[in-house]
């Protein structure tokens, strides 16, 4: 079966394309594309996973088609980003009124 595996790092993105056997899990795709070769130095193994954009575990079986996603851990939550905006935003306003 082919199946891609997407990697997104801030320098370099690339897709890899892979042939696998019929019952290959998410390890197996990782495996099987040589990132350590690809991309020496980065820990793949501290990345989630993911098939289409839905978290999988590793142990998640494969179907043809299916595209790998190895995601990044983020630098910081998306919530108290947008909270820390708000509060600059509310904050730099003029006060209208009396």
């Amino acid at each position: 079966m082919r199946v891609s595996l997407a990697v997104a790092l801030p320098a370099r993105q690339e897709v890899i394309e892979l042939e696998l056997p019929e019952d290959a899990t998410v390890a197996d795709a990782i495996a099987a594309a040589r990132l350590g070769e690809r991309f020496p130095g980065v820990d793949f193994a501290a990345m989630r996973t993911g098939i289409w954009s839905r978290p999988a575990s590793v142990t998640a079986r494969l179907r043809d088609g299916d595209r790998v996603e190895l995601y990044r851990a983020l630098k910081a939550d998306p919530k108290d980003m947008r909270r820390k905006r708000a509060k600059l935003r509310t904050s730099s306003r003029p006060r209208s009124g009396p």
